[in-house]
């Protein structure tokens, strides 16, 4: 099979991580997977939600939206109200992050995630986990500049990448076109020390057999070390301070 961007099978798109592409947020990135384009922001608010109030801990949440011409066709903006799609994948980005933080060492802190997607191409949530990593961890590192924090609080980093099968082969970080003839499409999130976080795989009209999805979870584990190797390329002096 020839995929329509000329890649190999176990290949991933074209990936460039931009840190402090933003002037004012605390931590800042733009990720680039392909023609999937997405500015990932963390910012610091000096309180945590009401149900967490006076428990001495921290909070990581997400937001995700969609530029209305980030799509072929224009995409209304979510004014009043989100659509499930939109809150699945929220809260995926936050659950996500907070698996690689101790929350504890933030004190009463929220880090607020905004993702938002400037073109999309297939994989907008796994760009945005793996792009949201490097903000998080630029705004970390201005806590522990402004001694706000006295150590960084990431345990390990975390990426993410979609595999699935196409004319009954297994292929790695679908963009738009084969990700909606895939027969089976499946996002990973996993830590760098392998853990998985999430799964989500679906097949369309065939089931899959247990041995396919062995063979895709070990793609997906390549591709997931694959895209840490770049976050950490792109952030060579805060690996360098932490010895991350």
């Amino acid at each position: 099979m020839i995929r329509s961007d000329g890649r190999g099978n176990f290949q991933l798109r074209p990936v460039k991580i931009t840190k402090g592409f933003l002037k004012f947020a605390e931590g800042s990135a733009l990720i680039e997977m392909g023609d999937t384009k997405v500015i990932c922001c963390a910012s610091v608010e000096n309180r945590v939600p009401f149900w967490m109030k006076d428990k001495g801990t921290g909070w990581i949440t997400a937001e995700y939206s969609m530029l209305p011409r980030s799509t072929m066709q224009r995409t209304s903006r979510e004014r009043v109200s989100v659509s499930g799609r939109t809150q699945e994948i929220q809260r995926l980005i936050g659950r996500s992050l907070r698996s690689v933080v101790d929350l504890a060492l933030l004190g009463e802190k929220t880090i607020w995630i905004d993702c938002d997607v400037i073109q999309a191409d297939g994989g907008t949530r796994t760009a945005a986990i793996t792009g949201s990593m490097v903000a998080m961890l630029s705004a970390f590192d201005f806590l522990m500049k402004e001694k706000v924090i006295t150590k960084m609080p990431v345990t390990d980093f975390i990426s993410a990448v979609s595999v699935g099968i196409l004319e009954g082969e297994e292929i790695l970080d679908l963009n738009y076109v084969e990700d909606s003839q895939a027969q089976v499409d499946m996002n990973l999130v996993m830590t760098g020390s392998s853990l998985l976080v999430e799964v989500q795989g679906t097949a369309e009209g065939k089931p899959f057999s247990r041995e396919c999805m062995d063979k895709l979870m070990d793609m997906g584990k390549k591709g997931v070390n694959e895209l840490i190797d770049i976050q950490r390329e792109s952030i060579p002096d805060i690996i360098k301070k932490y010895k991350l």
